[in-house]
């Protein structure tokens, strides 16, 4: 593509093809349809505030439990409930325990499982460990009581009995305990910073969804009671319980709202492998030097502390950025139009001249030109398309109608009409004269109705200006006027090439081509048909007769 093709492209621009239909019942349905995805739209963009610019929550979270019990005698104060977690904003609260003793590093029977049971000596091997064993086997089978035998270890003994714990849970009354959650957060976009602690906080209240639903202080039985849990049954063998911090701020200034919701439930299942454990021992030097230790198995509820949320400010970029892309939405009401009306053409309601009329206006078939003619008849109002080959005379051809009408043809000679028709009746007599009279055989009479063919055994050529009998278009005064005319086709030639020689040798060449086109913009209205439409015969051998060549050889229309 060349320079001047790019240039040009830069200065022209192409619309779409719209088709309006003159229709209240569309018209209205068009209105109802725009105006209800406009509601929708609107209605979208409010609710889910895209007009606001969002920023994710940064966050840091600090605990503090509360509480004292008595149980087995013995006083439980937060150093003895609460255990540090490795986890990220979690806290441990210890629910039930088991105790092994007075542990010693020596040798003594393993606790009776499968693997560990034996008769002898040969079931143990020394120095072999299993996944489940506490020691390092010696080699020896003793026995672990009066009925049963197992092997030798060297571990801390006694060892640790592997049985389920205590129920009730020797903490149950825990669920009265009380945590302080303090979580700070941060929105970077905005430099925005708020903590979960209201300014005017009483220090004595208690988080409850209804009555202080922004209260940091929780009581433990209620978290299990919003998750769904029973705390004495939790408490037997633990459990995982999330609480859940939603920050959805709009932090414009006449809406401002940035206050924490809190959320509770139970992130371990409740039927596969429920709970949650850990074991840690407590270490002593005796008087003599060794150490003994106490080993605690320990289970309890461990709470992860979920901050969540997003900041949202107005932002002007960001509501027409949004609202842009939902205009694309409003296609939907011309595609849903067009579906109903293919709908309705597709059915019984196709059949009315509606439908057939929008088909024609909405449709412009693209046909490779050099398959296709186009033929244009004096007692028909249309221009008609002709697919090839041709199995019969192109006047009996059957054809498809484009939706095309003939136009009159506006020349360089129309502003000097008068002119023209004052000298029409002297050029008549300057018009050549045809170089034969052919009267119409027997073969012709089949395809041509006006009587002026000349017989041909080209099918392609097989034409008439006719459908019906009738007169011929060549004896018509526009057609001496508009085609035959030298004095309009001269002037014609001139208004291209205002130097043209007029008395060249081959001026009737030229004449004769500009005729053949100044019939068929007469006749056919386009100039997009001019390369593929068919003159005549009629016609085209009174422009040949008027305007012969030197050599009486004519190629006639090219079928490729």
């Amino acid at each position: 593509m060349g320079i001047s093709s790019w240039l040009g492209c830069l200065t022209q621009y192409d619309s779409p093809k719209y088709i309006r239909i003159q229709s209240v019942t569309c018209g209205y349905v068009q209105c109802l349809l725009y105006v209800t995805l406009a509601l929708s739209v609107c209605s979208i963009v409010i609710s889910y505030r895209y007009y606001q610019e969002k920023d994710e929550v940064i966050s840091s979270v600090r605990t503090n439990v509360k509480g004292v019990a008595y149980t087995k005698n013995r006083t439980w104060d937060t150093a003895e409930y609460t255990v540090p977690m490795q986890a990220v904003n979690s806290f441990f609260v210890v629910t039930n325990i088991i105790k092994t003793e007075n542990q010693l590093e020596e040798t003594c029977p393993e606790y009776p499982f499968a693997k560990a049971i034996c008769f002898s000596d040969k079931s143990c091997e020394k120095g072999r460990v299993d996944i489940h064993s506490h020691g390092i086997q010696t080699g020896r089978c003793v026995n672990y009581n009066a009925t049963v035998k197992t092997c030798e270890v060297k571990a801390w003994c006694p060892v640790e009995s592997v049985e389920n714990p205590p129920e009730p849970a020797v903490l149950r009354s825990s669920e009265d305990f009380t945590v302080l959650i303090k979580n700070n957060i941060h929105f970077p976009k905005f430099n925005y910073t708020i903590l979960n602690i209201p300014p005017n906080l009483n220090t004595s209240c208690t988080y409850n969804k209804i009555n202080s639903p922004l209260c940091p202080i929780f009581r433990l039985g209620d978290i299990l009671q919003e998750a769904k849990e029973n705390f004495s049954e939790v408490a037997v063998k633990g459990g995982i319980i999330a609480i859940e911090i939603n920050w959805d701020c709009n932090l414009d200034s006449w809406f401002y709202d940035c206050s924490p919701k809190y959320g509770f439930r139970r992130l371990d299942h409740r039927k596969i492998e429920p709970g949650f454990h850990f074991r840690y021992a407590r270490y002593y030097k005796l008087t003599h030097g060794v150490e003994q230790r106490t080993l605690f198995k320990v289970y309890g509820i461990r709470f992860d502390v979920l901050v969540f949320g997003t900041g949202r400010k107005f932002n002007s970029v960001e509501l027409i950025k949004n609202i842009g892309s939902m205009i694309s939405y409003f296609g939907l009401v011309v595609t849903a139009i067009e579906v109903a009306l293919c709908i309705g053409s597709c059915s019984h309601y196709g059949k009315s001249p509606f439908c057939k009329i929008y088909n024609r206006k909405k449709y412009d078939t693209l046909v490779n030109p050099s398959q296709v003619m186009y033929v244009s008849y004096v007692d028909e109002p249309h221009v008609t398309l002709i697919e090839m080959p041709l199995k019969t005379s192109l006047q009996h051809a059957e054809g498809s109608i484009v939706e095309s009408h003939p136009a009159r043809f506006y020349d360089a000679s129309s502003s000097c009409t008068s002119e023209s028709h004052e000298n029409q009746d002297n050029e008549e007599h300057d018009l050549g004269q045809p170089l034969r009279q052919v009267t119409s055989s027997p073969a012709s009479q089949k395809w041509c109705f006006c009587g002026k063919c000349q017989p041909t055994e080209k099918y392609h050529e097989q034409l008439c200006c006719r459908r019906k009998k009738g007169q011929c278009i060549t004896t018509s005064p526009w057609f001496q006027h508009l085609v035959l005319s030298s004095h309009t086709l001269k002037k014609a030639l001139l208004y291209k090439d205002p130097f043209l020689d007029l008395t060249d040798s081959n001026i009737n060449d030229q004449l004769r081509h500009l005729a053949y086109k100044q019939y068929v913009h007469w006749r056919f209205g386009s100039f997009d048909l001019e390369d593929r439409a068919v003159i005549p015969s009629c016609c085209r051998w009174k422009i040949r007769d008027t305007y012969p060549k030197a050599v009486n050889h004519y190629t006639g229309f090219e079928v490729e």
